[in-house]
């Protein structure tokens, strides 16, 4: 006998917790990526590991369900969402680190909600409701404050921040709009595998820097397993019924998580103004949660 199907309240509400969890992991790999550098791998060399070791852990699992591929469209957009969303937004990054500091770049990432709530409503007929709006004001106040905004910025970093979050943004976009069909371990295969692709040829030119002991090893190691299999596949989970708005406004707990590990496992001082932003985050997140009916993502016909 068959057990009931789960209400669309129910499946709703999971498909929220799965977005909570891959903020987690994602947080995380800031953290690990910190013990990684302390054994001397490069950047470019990190992020090659976590993309193919991520992909080699996939493969077994999705050759032994037995998982379909995606075809069509859908595959060449996974391809274009790892190829240039990830390895470009991660390039833009880390590279406008050498120009602004981590807290002006990480507050210029995490725009990435506010570009997704405009570009939804304007192309793919999202709803803009009261709720979103104070969610995402909530999320953005908290941001900065926990993050701290840093105005001695040259402009290329700035520019370079933005980038970074008006590509993850079309990344969440696209993600939503096309690979709803497609299983989320297969789709997170392909991502993961093509911007493994372009790091690797970058690295066929720059030369490959790894970790030097074990320690580094299993750092890389558990970005790959739990800041990107983990992650990657919780979140186009549960995209696929939350929507890109709610997923990105959920998403901006990740740095929230960032600054906890880093007080837990780093000992990082954690002040007020992180306790604050943090707790705003987390309102915006909770009422974002509760939205009863979030509009699923459509493009009109002209775009089909």
């Amino acid at each position: 006998m068959s057990s009931p199907a789960p209400s669309p309240r129910s499946a709703l509400t999971l498909a929220q917790f799965k977005i909570l969890l891959s903020a987690i992991g994602f947080g995380s790999m800031a953290i690990l990526a910190r013990f990684a550098y302390a054994d001397g791998v490069s950047t470019a060399s990190l992020l090659f590991l976590r993309f193919f070791l991520a992909g080699l852990l996939l493969l077994p699992w999705v050759f032994w369900k037995k998982l379909p591929w995606p075809r069509g469209r859908a595959l060449l957009v996974l391809m274009g969402m790892g190829s240039l969303g990830y390895a470009g937004m991660a390039a833009c990054y880390f590279s406008g680190l050498h120009y602004a500091s981590a807290g002006t770049i990480a507050l210029l990432l995490y725009l990435f909600p506010a570009i997704v709530l405009v570009l939804s409503t304007l192309l793919l007929g999202e709803r803009f409701s009261t709720r979103r709006l104070l969610a995402l004001l909530l999320a953005l106040g908290g941001l900065t404050i926990t993050i701290g905004l840093e105005l001695s910025a040259q402009p290329l970093g700035l520019l370079l921040g933005l980038a970074s979050a008006l590509i993850y943004s079309l990344y969440i976009l696209a993600g939503s709009r096309y690979t709803s069909a497609c299983d989320p371990l297969t789709s997170a295969c392909v991502v993961v595998f093509s911007a493994a692709t372009c790091y690797g040829i970058y690295l066929g030119i720059t030369g490959f820097h790894g970790p030097a002991s074990l320690h580094g090893w299993l750092a890389v190691l558990g970005i790959a397993c739990f800041g990107t299999v983990a992650a990657l596949a919780l979140f186009l989970s549960g995209l696929a019924r939350t929507g890109a708005t709610q997923a990105s406004l959920i998403s901006t707990a990740e740095p929230v998580v960032t600054i906890l590990l880093a007080w837990l496992l780093l000992g990082e001082q954690l002040g007020w103004s992180q306790a604050v932003g943090g707790a705003l985050i987390l309102a915006a997140v909770v009422l974002i949660s509760r939205e009863a009916r979030p509009e699923q993502v459509q493009l009109t016909e002209l775009h089909d």
